[in-house]
């Protein structure tokens, strides 16, 4: 059976004509894995995340807020994406497919979807692109519901999680590891419970070092029931909001590892796409894509030993 890959038509929500926002890599990343081979059974659809659902990581009046279209101006500004009909249909849509993605790893190992990692949304507010923070929702309501009790964030996007730091603050059993570039957004970070900064312009063999000698003793430690992994490509050394210095085979060969020390110890994984941006759309849909080739990859090899 193929890794399950959640996909929803309203991950591509409508923005301004010149918006810096790389909007189209949503559906550009679908159309790549049907053509990559990746979705032969076709795409989960996940139901968008609801009120109640939403609250289990935000403040009841923010979710208000967001549902009615009725955000002050200054947390618009803050999120940097207008908060319309459209984007909130997306954003519903992209923690409604993170969690989907969890419960159907939860069951089969190994999960993702084409949406997600909106790390910088906090408990009271959106910000940086991010409106709501489908890992931190997914994460506690997976606990709510006792599928989990341990859950361990591996945030790789190259902008600190800060907003998934402050949603989980209060809860001491969803660990947040955030490995990012120390000197970019955001500038006031929040803590989570272990943050690595990096030097910028590090390269693929420094950044895989420190994932090597971080994220397997992490694991042992925590045991957890899920990974979440944000799979950002930011990393990259061509991203225009990046600062470190990745290749395509670095980003594939930290997809790997992620995903081979989660499963390797039994672990489900959930991954999601997290950021990246730049104005070549199929370099993006292309680097997105990777994380999913990791875990087929995993899943194609446990199949055939």
């Amino acid at each position: 059976m193929p890794v399950p890959i959640v996909f929803h038509p309203a991950y591509e929500a409508s923005l301004p004509e010149g918006h810096r926002f790389p909007m189209r890599k949503y559906a550009r990343l679908a159309e790549y894995l049907v053509a990559s081979g990746l979705v032969p059974e076709g795409f989960v659809r996940p139901e968008p995340a609801d009120a109640p659902l939403l609250r289990q990581a935000h403040d009841a009046a923010y979710v208000e807020a967001v549902l009615g279209l009725a955000v002050p101006r200054a947390v618009e500004r803050s999120i940097g994406l207008p908060v319309t009909e459209s984007v909130v249909a997306r954003s519903r849509a992209s923690v409604g497919g993170t969690l989907a993605a969890a419960r159907l790893a939860l069951g089969q190992g190994l999960a993702g979807s084409t949406a997600g990692g909106s790390h910088h949304a906090r408990r009271e507010q959106g910000a940086g692109f991010c409106v709501f923070n489908d890992v931190a929702v997914a994460a506690r309501a997976l606990q709510a519901e006792g599928r989990i009790a341990r859950a361990l964030v591996v945030d790789l996007d190259v902008h600190q999680g800060d907003g998934t730091a402050d949603c989980l603050s209060r809860s001491p059993d969803l660990f947040t590891l955030s490995v990012h570039a120390e000197r970019n957004y955001p500038s006031a970070k929040i803590p989570g419970d272990l943050d690595i900064g990096l030097p910028d312009r590090l390269d693929d063999a420094g950044y895989l070092a420190v994932l090597a000698e971080r994220l397997p003793p992490l694991l042992d430690a925590l045991a957890p029931d899920i990974v979440f992994y944000n799979a950002g490509v930011d990393p990259h050394a061509e991203d225009r909001l990046g600062r470190l210095s990745l290749s395509d085979a670095g980003l594939a060969a930290r997809d790997r590892l992620v995903v081979q020390q989660a499963r390797a110890r039994g672990i489900p994984l959930v991954a999601v796409i997290g950021g990246g941006y730049g104005g070549d759309v199929e370099a993006l849909a292309a680097r997105h894509a990777l994380v999913f080739e990791a875990m087929a990859a995993w899943d194609g090899a446990r199949h055939k030993s």
